[in-house]
């Protein structure tokens, strides 16, 4: 079933460990999960026990994935890769956090598979719950997005005026981007061939992610921002050569949707406002690209294009 419950967002008192323990008992039990209980705990306590001690905030817990391999993820403001040492005694730290911190050694054997993605602006450290605890060393980690791949710019480029975009929806749209790309990535990296619809998505983020500036830092989002703007234009340049990517990746958006009202990802479709907005803005790319005048936004033109679409 799609998973209703918000992240869970921990303080960096030693007490946190246990919140987050029986948020994720809470969690599986909600999902119908419980023969993962064992291994999830133990995983979870672990990366909380190490995003306290190695990390910064803000630190958060969230369950993403599908209910066939659900997947728990640790969230920190550290761009540092996860210390895979063992955990020391300090005056700050009580005996209940000692308990924990053995090193994610504890993760891997507790996991079918487990990594670290790397972004801009922190880490996340997952791990998929096995049904029981390796007696090996369990699967080895894997590491991402350290690198957003080759800066180089395009040979041809093309302007595209987004007119009276609304920053908040905007906004939205770059959480749902990052969110997304993330989710997609890591299905891709644990469980690549039960998901060819997440592979295929997580291709199209690669090719599409900064040719969109689908950014918080946006120049023009920024300075409508600082100026107190609900609206505002957005002038991006992309490649002239980008359109059947962008119509591509509009269309594989609705496919996910579908996967999540089908009850198959942890996760929440957009929300018909979402869709709209979202569909008018790729829908926006591809046309400018094929030589047709800009066209704002609004409610109704936003219907229009995911009616069509």
């Amino acid at each position: 079933m799609p998973l209703n419950r918000l992240a869970l967002s921990l303080g960096a008192g030693p007490r946190s460990v246990q919140e987050a323990r029986r948020w994720v008992v809470e969690t599986f039990t909600e999902i119908g999960r419980e023969d993962l209980l064992e291994c999830a705990e133990l995983g979870v306590s672990e990366l909380v026990t190490n995003a306290l001690l190695h990390a910064v905030p803000p630190i958060r817990v969230q369950v993403r994935g599908t209910h066939e391999h659900p997947r728990i993820e640790v969230r920190d403001g550290s761009i540092d890769p996860p210390v895979m040492t063992i955990a020391e005694a300090s005056d700050e730290i009580d005996d209940l956090l000692l308990t924990f911190g053995r090193g994610l050694s504890i993760v891997a054997r507790a996991s079918d598979a487990w990594g670290t993605m790397l972004e801009d602006d922190g880490k996340t450290v997952w791990f998929a719950p096995a049904r029981g605890f390796s007696d090996d060393d369990g699967p080895a980690g894997t590491l991402s997005g350290a690198a957003d791949g080759d800066s180089t710019p395009p040979d041809a480029e093309a302007e595209v005026h987004l007119l009276g975009v609304p920053v908040a929806d905007y906004l939205a749209f770059h959480r749902h981007f990052r969110e997304l790309r993330r989710e997609v990535g890591l299905l891709t990296l644990a469980h690549a061939g039960d998901y060819p619809l997440a592979r295929d998505l997580s291709a199209h983020f690669d090719t599409l992610g900064r040719e969109l500036s689908l950014s918080v830092g946006h120049p023009d989002i920024t300075a409508a921002i600082d100026a107190g703007r609900e609206v505002t234009d957005v002038h991006l340049r992309v490649p002239d050569d980008v359109a059947g990517a962008v119509a591509r990746f509009g269309e594989l958006l609705d496919l996910t949707d579908e996967f999540c009202r089908q009850e198959r990802m942890l996760s929440l479709a957009r929300t018909p406002h979402e869709r709209d907005f979202q569909t008018w803005f790729l829908g926006e790319v591809v046309r400018q690209l094929r030589g047709e005048r800009p066209r704002a936004w609004s409610t109704a033109s936003g219907r229009e294009c995911a009616s069509a679409h």
